[in-house]
């Protein structure tokens, strides 16, 4: 838990922007769908079996009690995480960005 809350589509959104992709989004709910912004490919869309319209709209874990018992601090900002994400995949799973 950070105390900061972050959606899916800012953690895909993040995570195209490091190989360098812009996302661009098209329609709405199940139908929404990612674009790369400069080939207009296909890059993202929701399965409808994972898919939950009702989800709660916010879940934001308390750190407090963590730093007060554990002396634990987050070091790492979501978007480092995302990175450092990303590059790991690209470097140990060979899938080298999008084609």
């Amino acid at each position: 838990a950070t105390g900061e809350t972050h959606t899916v589509r800012e953690f895909v959104e993040l995570a195209f922007a490091e190989v360098g992709v812009t996302i661009e989004w098209r329609g709405e709910g199940v139908d929404e769908k990612g674009y790369d912004a400069a080939t207009g490919k296909l890059r993202v869309e929701i399965d409808p079996k994972y898919f939950r319209p009702a989800e709660v709209e916010l879940l934001l874990g308390d750190p407090s009690k963590a730093e007060a018992e554990l002396g634990w601090k987050r070091e790492v900002s979501f978007r480092e995480l995302v990175a450092c994400m990303v590059r790991y995949d690209l470097e140990n799973d060979g899938f080298g960005g999008p084609e």
